[in-house]
């Protein structure tokens, strides 16, 4: 059989042992990216290769380089990230892919160990992953060698391109061998790009995937027009009805981000921030929750949601729309994965409706329009996961404690009274308000002592954050001696302090740039909290 029309990964002739680790990975067939790829790979072309993660393209240029592993020459094949996390995960897919070929992998990125970097290159690796600043670092020290790598490739190009990585790229490139085979995958193919091609590859075969197969069958594309004051009230409705599985939320800024995220978790929803202001072992423990299911909710920026890549991410929720046609191609990328069906939701203000319009054209898509959910469907929502909650707890028969008392109790009143009552106690007001503007969390209040203003930080105990830390900040960037500064609450993820009222703007501005424990924090005042809403229902997914 022609290899190029193979169905199956034994179709290819792979080694066995290749072969053996595809089928403990669950994969059945070769994804059209694979199936067209993977022939030529093995035959030594070089290739462009046009799509997007979630295509499957990890595998197709990683199964044709595992196959060629040739023992000793360390490293043999130099693979080019445009972002750590991209890295680290297409590392462990070629480590899973290598399982039974003995062929080890090495991630190398900035963030990370330059000395166990060193170390573990010392010791010979025959497959490098990395970023291109890392890349360079070692290749300049000299602790890298590139002199028998035959295998280079190129990953989200594009990405690349945008992160200003070109002439690290071109760099690279130079230093290695002119008779290498070289892989290029990019979802878009800007000029920059093609001039890489022309420049460093050999008669490159060209293999795009047609966007609309990719996106079209499996994700369910919608929109929701939003005015900009109630997005956080609509995202919450949102995440109340559709009940996501695992969400993923883009902002455009680093700060909406952190705001986005704070109010979530205000609201009682499991949810955290991932862009590139974090340590690089914060971002890795965010993400190792999230891809664990530990973190049901997950706010990033663009460039931060490029490295993620998990199959059962349910809902992409682009909280500001992307600002060109390919960005939102990447988002919506991140859903749907391994044949899973996924939602990709879109909030267009009255005035974004000719980006929406830009994006339907150049990305050959369609977005349906849905109406906001009501407040009825919202309640109604609720009262789902409540009777999931309490159908749990029976399951698990961790309501056997109160029997005694509910017993005591049906001597003289209602059972479906004493169920109404204590699902009152333990879920708050069931009602849902109309659209509001701000909220704050759970009892909190918008101004503090007479004559204090009470202001909200992202910044909690999660960060280990300390009172002193607080006030000889607010008093080194705003110039407020310590004691003039009211009452510190520091919640799990946020907090609250008290400044005087006619200091507030001075504070605000000064604390917009400042820095505690390595993470910028962000400032403002906190609203009071709408009276239909003083304890707000704890979402089921708080794990």
């Amino acid at each position: 059989m022609d290899k190029a029309s193979a169905h199956t990964f034994e179709d290819l002739a792979l080694n066995s042992a290749v072969v053996r680790a595809i089928n403990e990975l669950g994969f059945e067939e070769p994804t059209p990216i694979q199936r067209l790829t993977i022939p030529h790979a093995l035959e030594g072309r070089d290739i462009i290769g046009q799509a997007q993660t979630g295509t499957g393209k990890t595998a197709s240029f990683g199964i044709p380089i595992i196959e060629k592993y040739v023992p000793g020459k360390k490293p043999y094949a130099l693979i080019i990230e445009p972002t750590r996390e991209l890295a680290i995960q297409v590392s462990e897919e070629l480590g899973s892919l290598a399982k039974y070929r003995k062929c080890s992998v090495l991630t190398v990125y900035g963030g990370s160990s330059m000395v166990l970097q060193m170390k573990a290159l010392r010791q010979g690796a025959n497959i490098v992953v990395g970023t291109p600043g890392r890349i360079i670092d070692h290749l300049t020290r000299g602790t890298m060698s590139v002199d028998n790598v035959s295998m280079v490739v190129l990953d989200e190009a594009d990405e690349m391109l945008d992160m200003g990585f070109i002439a690290d790229i071109e760099k690279i490139l130079q230093m290695t061998s002119g008779s290498r085979q070289t892989m290029l995958y990019s979802a878009t193919m800007p000029p920059e790009i093609l001039k890489i091609a022309k420049k460093h590859m050999r008669d490159p075969l060209k293999i795009a995937i047609n966007i609309k197969d990719i996106i079209a069958p499996k994700i369910e594309q919608v929109f929701y027009e939003v005015r900009e004051r109630d997005k956080t009230e609509v995202l919450r409705r949102l995440l109340d009805v559709e009940a996501p599985e695992l969400a993923l939320i883009f902002c455009h800024t680093k700060r909406e981000v952190d705001e986005v995220a704070a109010k979530l978790q205000q609201l009682g929803y499991n949810a955290g921030a991932l862009h590139g202001d974090f340590t690089q072992a914060h971002r890795e423990d965010i993400m190792g929750k999230f891809r664990e299911g530990r973190l049901d909710i997950l706010v990033a920026t663009d460039v931060a949601g490029r490295g993620i890549d998990i199959e059962n991410i349910s809902h992409v929720i682009n909280f500001s729309i992307p600002q060109n046609p390919e960005g939102y191609i990447h988002r919506i990328g991140r859903t749907g994965r391994a044949g899973r069906a996924g939602i990709a939701v879109t909030f267009v203000t009255p005035r974004e409706y000719r980006q929406l319009q830009l994006i339907e054209k150049i990305a050959r898509t369609k977005l349906s329009r849905r109406e906001i959910p009501t407040a009825a469907e919202v309640k109604k929502a609720r009262q789902r996961l409540i009777s999931e909650d309490l159908a749990g707890i029976i399951g698990k028969e961790k309501h056997k404690p109160y029997l005694a008392v509910v017993r005591q109790l049906a001597e003289s009143l209602d059972l479906e009274e004493i169920g109404a009552a204590a699902l009152s106690l333990a879920f708050g007001n069931m009602e849902v308000s109309e659209l509001e503007r701000h909220q704050t969390p759970s009892g909190q209040r918008g101004t503090g002592e007479k004559g204090m203003t009470r202001l909200f930080m992202t910044l909690g105990r999660k960060d280990k954050v300390q009172t002193a830390e607080i006030l000889k900040t607010i008093a080194v960037e705003a110039g407020i001696p310590g004691k003039r500064v009211g009452k510190i609450d520091i919640m799990e993820s946020f907090t609250f302090f008290e400044v005087p009222s006619d200091l507030v703007e001075k504070v605000l501005v000064a604390m917009d740039k400042a820095v505690i424990r390595g993470k910028k924090v962000s400032v403002k005042k906190a609203t009071p909290l709408a009276a239909s809403s003083k304890k707000p229902y704890p979402k089921k997914r708080y794990k």
